[in-house]
């Protein structure tokens, strides 16, 4: 009886520690760089997107006139249309989270100029630029422009409680 016991409280044990293991979609600990691979392999993105390196999205994003320097990111992966779509995608790690918070407004100052750059040009993206996610987590920013948002919150969980 005793070791029926044992195994019940062990085996309850385990069933305990594997729902701890598992992932907080409220309170994410911030963003990774594979954020944007795992949203591409879900079929967030309705073309192949190119990659950009850190100096590119630096100036792209306008990060200096937000007071950050490119010595303040710390790593990045940016994903990017050619120019067919809209859609594209950054992870933003930074050495603090008030640099992550100036980029953070960099980034949705960044997608109200897509938006008023393409009304004209593009107007069956707008749609994909207004449904954007812009999210900041600790020292972590996200940004995403997606064909398919469900998608990209399949691949990034608590992404679908970012607000723009």
């Amino acid at each position: 009886m005793k070791q029926k016991l044992t195994a019940a409280l062990l085996a309850l044990a385990c069933l305990f520690s594997l729902a701890a293991c598992g992932k907080n979609d409220a309170d994410p600990a911030g963003y990774t760089l594979e954020a944007l691979d795992l949203m591409a392999k879900e079929g967030a993105f309705s073309e192949e997107l190119e990659s950009l390196d850190g100096d590119t999205a630096f100036a792209l994003y306008k990060l200096a006139d937000y007071g950050l320097s490119r010595e303040d990111l710390a790593d990045c992966a940016v994903l990017r249309s050619a120019g067919a779509t809209c859609e594209e995608g950054a992870v933003l790690l930074w050495q603090t989270e008030e640099q992550a918070v100036q980029a953070k407004k960099a980034l949705e100052d960044y997608i109200q100029g897509q938006i008023d750059a393409n009304v004209d040009y593009r107007p069956a993206e707008i749609p994909k630029l207004e449904g954007a996610r812009v999210s900041q987590v600790g020292s972590t920013v996200l940004m995403v422009v997606a064909g398919d948002m469900a998608a990209a919150c399949k691949a990034v969980p608590y992404l679908d409680q970012a607000k723009n």
